[in-house]
């Protein structure tokens, strides 16, 4: 991990975080909606799990083509940010949701969080990855976001037995909250359009094109 760029260091811990945060709901939520929701049903379950992934297909596409828009990588990064943040409100949310169509509402935001965190985290880890370096960064990703997940599985049930569902989602929420922290450091590295450099780049794209419109109107002169 010493050997890799800061960006990318940051991003692996913050989705270790937000991931094992996950991991602790994601166990139980079935049972969770049958135990505590009024009116939770395996139903009810099932389309919760269709909103969630409908909501997240219908916005990831979208979301990619709104961050190819703009240069540099500050919108992703914004769209990172703002997607952990949502999705980690959206446990906080489960510990206050009594009815099924609090359930549906809570998988909608969460299916739209998590579309526009995964576009902007795969930008950003992308662009930023350490040259020749590229398989085994994103190996090294996928195995410590797996080993974080795997071994949130185990406690999660324990903590579940033994302080509850909410004071589980609780810490849930927390380690998501802690992944938001953790890409809040890297604001200062993140470079891209909202900068200081924004006009600048603003007046080189339309200068270029001047050029450009000037050079075709010779042409054809």
């Amino acid at each position: 991990m010493t050997k890799i760029n800061k960006i990318v260091k940051y991003l692996i811990f913050a989705d270790i975080a937000f991931w094992t945060g996950w991991g602790l709901v994601t166990p139980v939520f079935s049972i969770f909606i049958v135990d505590k929701i009024q009116g939770g049903t395996i139903l009810v379950v099932g389309i919760a799990t269709f909103i969630y992934w409908l909501f997240r297909s219908l916005s990831v596409l979208p979301s990619g083509k709104i961050l190819d828009k703009y240069i540099g990588e500050k919108d992703d990064y914004l769209f990172l940010v703002a997607g952990n943040f949502i999705a980690t409100l959206v446990i906080f949310g489960y510990t206050l949701a009594i009815y099924p169509w609090h359930i549906y509402v809570l998988q909608a935001f969460y299916g739209f969080g998590m579309a526009i965190s995964l576009v902007g985290w795969k930008a950003i880890f992308s662009r930023n990855i350490d040259k020749g370096k590229e398989a085994s960064e994103w190996a090294l990703d996928d195995t410590l976001l797996s080993l974080g997940t795997a071994l949130a599985g185990i406690v999660c049930g324990v903590l579940v037995t033994e302080i509850g569902y909410v004071n589980t989602f609780l810490i849930a929420g927390t380690l998501g909250i802690i992944s938001v922290i953790l890409l809040l450091c890297l604001r200062k590295d993140i470079e891209g359009v909202f900068n200081r450099n924004f006009s600048k780049n603003i007046r080189n794209i339309f200068k270029n094109k001047e050029v450009e419109e000037n050079d075709m109107f010779r042409t054809k002169q």
